[in-house]
């Protein structure tokens, strides 16, 4: 009886202090509006990162993440939109990319190398010479989601809501493209203007992302989620679904650890989205690591080799 009132006395300890540790951030405005930026991204970065994992364009949104660099020092220093400027650069660095493949020789993986170096070398060339030392360097590479602003958390939900809205009003044309892209061309289907939209929305949202991770981490974002739920579902739908609450839930843990252990909040929750990952490649019921036979066959001899030296 002892016994059974100390085990329920201490679960209602550890209730209660799992309850204030989850309700105390949300005292605060600025958690909230970061909660909220961070589960809206989460939701857009899924959608939009199930495409480009699909079709093998992962390395683009880190070109274009690094190119919006240029755009927003040009933005800063003509007193325009930051998040317009980093858009148009964002695309052009895409046009460049595609341009340097279809007009030579040089594959695409070495045309994005280049231009994601050069855009972000130009960058930080305008932000010296421009005299945009105001910029928060730290923060527009690194992230600050504890710092958004009620403006940001609006920008995120349009973004998120247009984004969703083309989606799912074109998403049988753009499953088609996905899976086939040669026959969706010979079916007439309009390739090239659906490629400039998935790079239209990438570019969305990388800036929609930009207060979030940063530019350097905000690849970890845009595939991480969807990368993890790819592991543990098949349908394109279903990849979209479960990274959208991936991508919620791991946001908002990286925010809780920024808050409580005074971490950079973008690497924090590109660290998260990497646990739910490996966690995945680990234990996914069709893919994971230990779950294949092979690979515990190879494990308990590599062990046992271990035991024997």
């Amino acid at each position: 009886m002892v016994s059974l009132t100390g085990l329920w006395f201490g679960s209602g300890l550890f209730c209660s202090g799992l309850l204030s540790w989850l309700l105390e951030p949300l005292s605060f405005t600025f958690m909230q509006q970061a909660i909220a930026v961070g589960c809206l991204l989460g939701i857009l970065s899924a959608v939009v990162g199930s495409y480009l994992i699909l079709q093998q364009m992962s390395m683009m949104g880190g070109v274009i993440s690094h190119a919006v660099l240029p755009g927003v020092s040009l933005a800063f220093f003509l007193n325009l939109n930051l998040a317009a400027g980093a858009f148009v650069a964002g695309l052009f660095s895409a046009l460049v990319v595609v341009g340097i493949e279809m007009r030579s020789r040089i594959k695409v993986d070495a045309a994005m190398a280049l231009t994601l170096s050069s855009f972000l070398a130009l960058g930080i060339i305008l932000i010296n010479r421009l005299k945009t030392n105001q910029i928060d360097l730290n923060s527009l590479l690194f992230g600050d989601i504890l710092g958004v602003s009620n403006q940001d958390v609006w920008q995120a939900a349009i973004i998120t809501a247009l984004i969703l809205i083309l989606t799912r009003l074109f998403y049988k044309e753009l499953e088609f493209y996905t899976f086939d892209p040669t026959g969706a061309q010979a079916c007439g289907l309009p390739v090239k203007i659906i490629y400039f939209g998935l790079i239209c929305a990438i570019t969305l949202t990388i800036v929609a992302s930009m207060q979030t991770v940063g530019v350097l981490l905000v690849s970890a974002l845009l595939v991480g989620p969807a990368l993890t739920a790819y592991l543990l579902v098949k349908e394109l739908w279903q990849m979209m679904f479960l990274g959208a609450v991936l991508g919620m839930a791991t946001s908002t843990l990286g925010i809780y650890l920024s808050y409580y252990w005074d971490l950079p909040s973008g690497a924090a929750i590109a660290l998260t989205i990497f646990s739910a990952f490996l966690l995945a490649w680990l234990f996914s019921p069709s893919q994971g690591l230990l779950n294949n036979p092979e690979n515990r066959q190879y494990l308990s001899a590599l062990l046992k080799n271990i035991d024997r030296r």
